[in-house]
């Protein structure tokens, strides 16, 4: 059986460093609309939607400990412009300065790039919601090797999934849809040591959609080696590791992030499944005054997609 090249692992842990950048990015979004940072101003009789000043971010971003200091607060917001996710209004500055200037998240203007890996990642986290989510879900906890795994599904009975939910119109398709998945950091092989097969292989999310991140988690080296966390909730602990004992400890998943309720309330169906004028990426890039919530919870959350997503 296929073993996993060392260039397929560097490839899915800086695609998947990516995602992570991309859900703490719309995780702060959605904090910042909620306290109010992120409105319309105006600046020299010009008014510029949805948008927030760089010095007040920093003090809110020193003020909730998300940074211990300013240079780290300019670092974070940095790494997210470096990511697309934060722009200056008017394009005028690569960098985020820690003054007075007014930066914008694309997604309140629809600027941001809709390429194949970001398609990827909302088809993984799309898939990951449903999963979860069912009353009788494949994810299990599982034992290979005499280690126990959480929410772990075997490859074959994750091709069986996609097929019986509409998901994949073929085995082949569910097949090429979850080795795309793999190579982008979205699911793994519990050890580490195989691509997806359509067998009895384990296989878990590497991704938590729900865990609450930290910003500074951002800093980190890139193509540093994902260990596992102890805190992880894919994970299982022994209770006593000096003894021979079988038994494990379910961990506690970390923080899961909720829904603003004003983001629930503003949502609609038609702007949800992004079918609609509301709905994002349908508009064009400069009709900018939108409603920053009327997508619903994008990234942090489960979503519904457009049909133009539902095939990759």
């Amino acid at each position: 059986m296929e073993s996993l090249g060392s260039s397929v692992k560097k490839k899915a842990t800086e695609r998947h460093h990516k995602a992570e950048v991309l859900i703490a990015g719309e995780q702060l979004r959605l904090r910042l609309h909620d306290s109010k940072l992120i409105k319309d101003r105006r600046y020299h009789l010009r008014t510029y939607p949805n948008c927030f000043v760089a010095k007040e971010l920093t003090d809110w971003l020193i003020e909730h400990k998300e940074a211990p200091e300013r240079e780290t607060a300019i670092r974070l917001m940095q790494e997210l412009m470096a990511h697309n996710i934060v722009h200056h209004v008017c394009d005028k500055h690569s960098e985020y300065k820690d003054a007075k200037l007014l930066y914008r998240f694309r997604k309140d203007d629809g600027t941001f790039p809709l390429d194949k890996n970001v398609k990827v990642f909302m088809r993984g986290q799309s898939l990951y919601e449903s999963l979860i989510s069912a009353e009788d879900s494949i994810m299990k906890v599982r034992e290979e090797s005499s280690i126990q795994y959480q929410r772990t599904f075997p490859g074959c009975e994750l091709i069986d999934w996609l097929g019986q939910n509409g998901e994949t119109s073929s085995r082949k398709e569910a097949v090429e849809l979850c080795r795309t998945l793999l190579e982008h950091g979205i699911i793994q092989h519990v050890t580490l040591r195989h691509h997806f097969f359509d067998s009895n292989l384990l296989y878990h999310f590497r991704i938590n959609f729900r865990r609450r991140r930290r910003l500074t988690e951002l800093l980190g080296e890139i193509l540093r080696p994902v260990q596992e966390d102890p805190d992880s909730p894919f994970c299982l602990r022994k209770l006593n590791p000096e003894t021979d004992s079988t038994s494990f400890l379910s961990v506690q998943p970390n923080k899961e992030i909720k829904a603003p309720l004003s983001a629930v309330r503003r949502s609609s169906a038609t702007s949800l499944s992004g079918g609609g004028p509301g709905g994002y990426f349908n508009s064009p890039p400069g009709l900018v005054e939108c409603n920053p919530k009327s997508g619903g919870v994008w990234f942090a959350l489960s979503i519904v997609f457009p049909a133009c997503l539902h095939r990759m």
